[in-house]
């Protein structure tokens, strides 16, 4: 136990209030500890307090994890929330049919009564959060075993959430940080009737799409609004028409004031997963070998997508959820590749790693601890990169964007056995099938589906040896030499999982010997097998190694660096980065500023390119300068730029100025600095935010609901220039 606190009381030493403004996710309720000297001396003009507080209402209540991965904000205290087009986008989309196209032509709600449930759509609140280290931790020896004591922290850390939410409706858990070298407990309340209530049509909130899509300049309306709904003591319920909008401790007031560069900025969210601590060998795996492979296999698949949707309005509906989840994955990562190779990301570490080996050569105590960490790494990674790059693509292969009625067939495997051991249950889960395969369809198409299917395949054949492949998979190759477009009309033709009402006929009169017959079920579940036999079991040992090397290797880095600051990696917990805003040096001779304006919009007009197609209601006021007072010097601001450390998860979290004032909706990250999920780039890594003046335009001037604006609480007048 000593050794423990010892690594503990090394993390709060070596969180030292020297950190720069621009690099760094910080757990909210140590900002008063280790960060607001430095973020008042860089123009903040509030407290710790006004961030975190649990006895008061503070920043905190008013910022709220939206759906499983994104981040939004109440802008009104009538529950409203704004958040990314694109983090509501699969809402948007479940509503729209050829008839009401919302993501073609947006959504605005009048009334309360016209604003959309989502079901599971859920938006969760954090009440307080709260180091437990200790507790965790406790009754842990230095001579325990690796089983003992993970079974002795897994019980205490189940005592410590049941405790905290004892006699409430709260929800808990305990998450560790600093890669298991620190424990909090975070308790939550989760609300479950979240409702639509405005977005802007596709050209505005997705303009520029996978063109524009993680670069810089950038012009994109990435908003949509939402509504968390109550009962009536303000306490979470399921839907119900006698619900009531939710009243938050706290709102954030808007700024019409905007940023000028230099000003102070800070991003307040749920960040998804960095890796700011990794090896060289981690770092290596993922730039030569898996984003090189996805990259290809998911741009085969958008290619096939965006080919599909082109002219084709169903089909789009059907597909741009799918598509634009794929291509923000595959274009990341391609730029996430060339990031790394500018930085020399891999000798970059390779250089840190003779240093630290230097350091611990120094010390024979440190040789005792950390004298192998880096050889275990080296052995470790020479076969983990098999089985990480045979599970991903078996998933990028097999799974809902690759052979699709293969994803769908594979979720009846539960029933065939229920069936085969004659359980009363069998008719709950049809039902619950039924359900699932209404949405399956509801965004697909069959003749879409053969072209990604004869694709995947192919590629599978060809990136993943024939020791690696699925036994179904090398039978099929066999049967058809190869060829699978020679087979695909006549396994689409026959299978239960290609036609919905062929599968709705089917669940009438469940047979589950016509299942286990039918081609993508056996894909599925040799696929399934692979996975579970070969892949998890020595996928899951290294995993666990690597686990504790991890935490091991981070200890020894904290010990080494005392001059450093150190931050946990993202986790989606609840975060807060700070910056200024300011452009950046591209490449050379190239420097982009820090803004961009509606001018830049129509300057990408182009109707014959859906991406870039503007609306005429939106052309019509800009050729008219009707803009309201949200113009700056004849102008309305869209996007700027700044050098806070954001994610994945991000997306949607709002970008506060000096005083905690709503200034922007963080949405993405510039090209050139996209790997500071492994690598933060000081000079070129910066967040690109929607700027909240070009919402309200939007809202206002574009939409006609200017009711909406009507409860937010607007400060300030827009008279700066960018």
């Amino acid at each position: 136990m000593k050794k423990q606190i010892g690594i503990i009381a090394l993390l709060l030493v070596f969180l030292a209030p020297e950190a720069v403004a621009d690099e760094g996710m910080w757990i909210p309720v140590l900002i008063e500890k280790y960060n607001i000297k430095v973020m008042q001396e860089n123009g903040f003009r509030l407290t710790a307090e006004d961030i975190y507080s649990i006895n008061k209402a503070s920043m905190k209540d008013a910022v709220v994890l939206f759906g499983g991965g994104c981040t939004g904000e109440f802008i009104s205290d009538k529950g409203l929330i704004i958040t990314n087009h694109h983090c509501g986008y699969g809402s948007i989309q479940n509503h729209s049919t050829l008839e009401h196209d919302y993501l073609a032509d947006g959504f605005w709600a009048a009334s309360h009564e016209e604003e959309l449930s989502n079901p599971g759509l859920t938006v969760t609140i954090l009440k307080y959060m709260e180091d437990v280290t200790g507790k965790v931790l406790e009754g842990v020896t230095d001579g325990m075993d690796k089983e003992k004591r993970d079974a002795v922290i897994n019980a205490n850390v189940t005592a410590i959430a049941a405790e905290a939410t004892k006699g409430t409706h709260y929800l808990a858990a305990v998450r560790p940080f600093f890669l298991g070298n620190q424990y909090f407990l975070i308790v939550n309340e989760v609300f479950r009737d979240v409702r639509l209530v405005g977005a802007p049509p596709s050209a505005i909130g997705k303009f520029g799409g996978d063109t524009d899509n993680w670069v810089w300049p950038r012009h994109t309306g990435d908003f949509s609004l939402f509504r968390v709904y109550a009962d009536s003591e303000n306490k979470p319920a399921a839907y119900s028409a006698e619900n009531v909008p939710y009243r938050p401790a706290y709102h954030f007031p808007i700024s019409l004031a905007g940023v000028n560069e230099g000003d102070f900025t800070m991003v307040f969210g749920y960040p998804g997963r960095t890796q700011q601590y990794a090896p060289s060998d981690h770092i290596r795996m993922l730039k030569d070998v898996i984003y090189p492979n996805q990259v290809e296999i998911r741009g085969k698949k958008i290619s096939i997508m965006e080919q599909a949707m082109t002219g084709n309005p169903l089909v789009r509906i059907k597909y741009s959820g799918k598509s634009f989840g794929l291509a923000n994955g595959w274009k990341k990562w391609i730029g996430e590749i060339q990031s790394l190779d500018n930085m020399n990301g891999v000798e970059r570490k390779e250089v840190f790693e003779k240093e630290f080996t230097a350091w611990v050569q120094a010390d024979a105590e440190r040789i005792r601890r950390y004298g192998n960490i880096l050889d275990q790494y080296d052995e470790i990674y020479k076969s983990y990169v098999d089985y990480y790059l045979v599970s991903v693509y078996t998933s990028e292969v097999f799974g809902s964007s690759g052979v699709e009625p293969a994803s769908l067939a594979g979720a009846f495997s539960r029933a065939v056995e229920m069936a085969s051991q004659k359980s009363p249950e069998l008719e709950k889960e049809l039902q619950r099938l039924k359900e699932y395969a209404a949405g399956f369809f509801s965004s697909y198409d069959q003749e879409v589906s053969k072209k990604l299917f004869v694709a995947v395949m192919d590629l599978y054949g060809k990136n993943i040896g024939p020791d690696w492949q699925t036994p179904a998979y090398r039978e099929l190759f066999a049967s058809c030499n190869g060829d699978f477009g020679s087979v695909a009309e006549r396994l689409f033709s026959r299978s239960l999982f290609t036609d919905e009402k062929r599968l709705n006929a089917f669940l009438e009169s469940f047979d589950a010997k016509k299942v286990v017959k039918d081609p993508f079920y056996i894909l599925a579940g040799s696929a399934a097998e692979l996975i579970e036999t070969r892949v998890r079991p020595e996928l899951g040992s290294r995993d666990a190694r690597l686990a504790d090397l991890n935490k091991l290797y981070l200890a020894a880095q904290m010990e080494q660096g005392s001059d450093r600051v150190f931050y946990p990696d993202a986790n989606s917990t609840l975060r807060l980065a700070y910056g200024k805003v300011m452009g950046y040096d591209s490449r050379d001779a190239v420097y982009y500023k820090h803004f961009t304006t509606l001018t830049g919009v129509l300057e990408k007009d182009n109707p014959e390119i859906y991406d870039y197609d503007v609306p005429d209601r939106l052309r019509e006021l800009c050729l008219a300068k009707d803009f309201g007072r949200y113009a700056v010097n004849g102008d309305v601001p869209v996007c700027f730029i700044a050098n806070n450390h954001t994610t994945g998860g991000n997306s949607g979290s709002p970008v506060l100025n000096a005083e905690g004032h709503l200034v922007g909706v963080n949405f993405d990250r510039a090209w050139e600095g996209v790997a500071s999920d492994i690598m933060f780039n000081p000079k070129q890594s910066r967040n690109i935010s929607l700027d909240i003046r070009y919402v309200l335009f939007i809202i206002d001037r574009f939409a006609g609901a200017g009711y909406l604006i009507n409860e937010m609480t607007l400060v300030g007048e827009s008279q700066n220039t960018p």
